[in-house]
Order: structure tokens, then sequence, then C-alpha cells
């Protein structure tokens, strides 16, 4: 008999396994419990709050007021996760080792039990528990703070040698000297789809609405919108759009730069590129990050190069793969991934980053403004934290007693350095 003619006793095997998959598949599908999503409370001309940006921080800062019992409108000019956004596309990494950078490792993990949350109760899952793998040089100082905070906070992860890496990822080439770090809590998120849960959940609906600088009635004491309405706070959560807004204040603090990512598609049958064969990976040598997220729901092996691009109009800019991106994409996946080698190119995108001078968020009054906050800087990782930022927000306008994180404040932000923090 041919060898590759499956046998009776193959066959029988399979069709005996048949019923354990579905109860595996079945079991699966009882842990989420998606909930109906209410309707959009009608629109009221008098808020306590408007927010400016219906991206990840806006979004999760209209969430957290609308359940601590403020009133919110939700303005964005092309709406709920749309191409041209910070927060737009198919995926983002949620992972909680940040090296020595203790206050992100915190955001991440308070977020994670949000996006968790959003995603159980979802129509479509929001958060996918493929893991997030950490590679890099052996001694290399941030992998070491990395796994010295998830030892000491009891965050589950595995950690190894290459061979350690070798023997449980056949498909990676890797470099000897070099160690890992699997968290083994973390993963991928949905991007665009998940700022649109969110709002759902929120039962808010996004206004279509250019939304100028702040325009503040001595008369009334409120803000005035562009309807007529009112707003005694504003936050302002536009992303790449700051500087256009506040030129005076962001302008070099806060910069859009142009980025690509890529998807690779494995051959038919190949699910060595997949969950849960393969994990999110990033690979820190040298200081250069190329990451990437394994084929979720179909859109291909995701690869992106972590390094700022030149300054763009998040507006006008063209959005097509370079050629040189590709290229450069390729001879990466030749050297780590050469089962992927001769991969066709299934899709891509260009986005951009609002890079903050130091990295860091903006998360701060508008100078001489009480009520009114700017947020933003996420400077290509801010999409994780959402819920914890939007927390943040929320929590500022809630007391506005409370201290400003000197990291997130004006103060702290210079002209735009070159800074990755993945």
């Amino acid at each position: 008999m041919a060898a590759d003619v499956p046998t009776r006793r193959a066959l029988l095997t399979g069709l005996a396994a048949l019923p354990v998959a579905a109860t595996a598949a079945a079991a699966e599908r009882k842990e989420r419990k998606p909930k109906k999503r209410k309707p959009a409370k009608p629109r009221i001309q008098h808020v306590d709050v408007a927010i400016i940006g219906a991206g990840v921080f806006g979004a999760w800062t209209a969430w957290h007021l609308l359940r601590a019992g403020k009133s919110v409108r939700l303005f964005d000019a092309y709406g709920a996760g749309h191409a041209r956004a910070s927060s737009g596309g198919e995926s983002r990494v949620i992972r909680m080792g940040y090296g020595a950078d203790i206050i992100y490792s915190e955001m991440a993990r308070d977020s994670l039990k949000y996006w968790k949350d959003l995603s159980d109760t979802a129509s479509a899952p929001i958060f996918h528990n493929t893991g997030v793998l950490w590679f890099a040089p052996q001694g290399d100082a941030y992998t070491a703070q990395s796994l010295a905070w998830l030892q000491a906070n009891r965050v589950g992860h595995e950690q190894g040698d290459v061979s350690w890496l070798q023997n449980k990822y056949r498909q990676i080439q890797f470099y000897q000297g070099e160690t890992g770090i699997l968290e083994t809590e973390a993963g991928a998120l949905i991007a665009a789809r998940g700022v649109q849960e969110v709002i759902a959940d929120a039962q808010i609906e996004v206004e279509r609405v250019v939304m100028p600088a702040p325009l503040f009635s001595k008369r009334i004491k409120k803000h005035t919108l562009p309807d007529g309405g009112t707003a005694d706070h504003l936050v302002y959560a536009a992303g790449p759009w700051l500087a256009e807004l506040f030129p005076q204040q962001l302008m070099n603090k806060v910069v859009a730069t142009r980025q690509e990512v890529y998807h690779f598609g494995a051959p038919q049958g190949d699910t060595r590129f997949a969950s849960p064969e393969l994990p999110v990976w990033a690979d820190f040598n040298n200081g250069r990050i190329v990451y990437g997220i394994p084929d979720l729901e179909g859109a291909g092996f995701k690869i992106a190069i972590d390094v700022h691009g030149p300054v763009v109009d998040p507006d006008t800019m063209e959005r097509q793969l370079s050629p040189a991106g590709i290229a450069e994409a390729r001879a990466y996946l030749t050297q780590r991934f050469p089962g992927l080698a001769n991969a066709p190119l299934i899709g891509g995108r260009v986005c951009q980053y609002e890079n903050s001078s130091n990295g860091d968020y903006l998360i701060d009054r508008f100078p001489g403004q009480d009520r009114v906050w700017l947020v933003g800087g996420g400077s290509g990782h801010g999409f994780k934290n959402g819920p914890a930022v939007g927390k943040r927000v929320a929590a500022h306008i809630l007391d506005p007693k409370l201290a400003v994180e000197p990291r997130f404040s004006f103060a702290t932000k210079g002209s735009v350095a070159a800074r990755t923090v993945f």
C-alpha cells in the first residue's frame, strides 16, 4: 500500500478521536459567555465629559467614566478603530515584561484583566492567550529585569537557555548564547474590533465630528461643543493628531512616524506558524526589536520591525508598503523563520506611532486649563495599556487633587528623541 494512503486502522483511530475533539471544542466555547450589547444611550446636550478621539485611550476613558456614573460624549473625525488610527488594524501584543519600567508592567497586568473580561463577553474573541516569547542574548539587562519582575509578582512564565528555546520552538532559528522567557498569561489583542467592542459595551455612540481646540465660555463656565452642546471637562485623546490640535504646546513633543507591518502566508497544512504552536514573539538583539504575531483568525504570520520611520501626516499619508520594507522583512524570515523564506506576502499595513519625546505617555492637564486633559504618546506600545490609561484619566477627573504621574507630565516632554519601548 502506498505510503500516503491512510490505512483502515488510521481512519478508525481518527474517527474515534472526533467525539473527543468535538467535546473539547464545545468546552472551549462554553468558557466564553458573549452578552448582547445594549444600544447606545440617547445623546444629551450637556455632559460631564466630552472625549475627542475614539481610539483605545479615548474608548477606555469613556468606559471607565460611564461606569463611574458620569455622562459622556465621544467624538472622532473618522469613527472608531478606523484605518488611519494608531488603534486600527488587526492585532497588537499584550505582555507584562518591561525591564525596569515597572509602571508599564503594572499597567499591563491591570489592563489584561479588563481585556479578558471584554473578550469573554464579546461576540468574537478580543484576547488570544497565545503566550509571548521574548528572546535575547544571554546577560541582556532588560531581559533579566523583566524576569525578576515576573518572578516577584508570580506572573505565569517559563524560561530557558538556547537549548530550551530550540527544543520548544523548532520553527525558529536561534543563535548560540541566546536565552528566552515565555509569558504564559499574555498574548495578542484584536485591535480595531477591540476598540469598537469597548465602545459598544460602554453604550455610547461615536459622533463623527472634527473637534477644534478647546473653546471655554466664561459666561456659562463650560466648554462649548460644535453642535452647541456643552461639557464640564474635555479629554483630547487624539493620538497622532494631538500636535496638530495643539502645535504651540506639542510640536516636536508628540510626533507621528510611519510604520509598516507584513503578513506572510504559510503553506497549506503547515501549522507551525499559527497558534497554539507558535506564540507572539519578540527578538531583542543589540537594542533592535523585531516582533510578530502567529497566524490568528486567518490573517497570516505577522512581522514588524520596531524602528521609528519618517515623520508623517496621518491624514494625508499614502499607505502602500515599500519594496525595501518587504525585502527587509523577507531577509529576517530567511534567517529566523526559514520555513517562511519563500512564503507569499498576503497582506500588510502602513500605520503610525505617535511618539512622545521620552517614550512615555502624555496624561496631563492642558497648561492653564484645569478641566482639559491631553492623553496620548502611545509610542508604539500604548494599545495594551488602554484600560489602565483610561482608568487613570477617569480617576483624575473624579478626583481633581490626584497628582499627575511625573513621567506622564508635560514637564518631561522635550524634543522627540528616538526611543523604542515596544
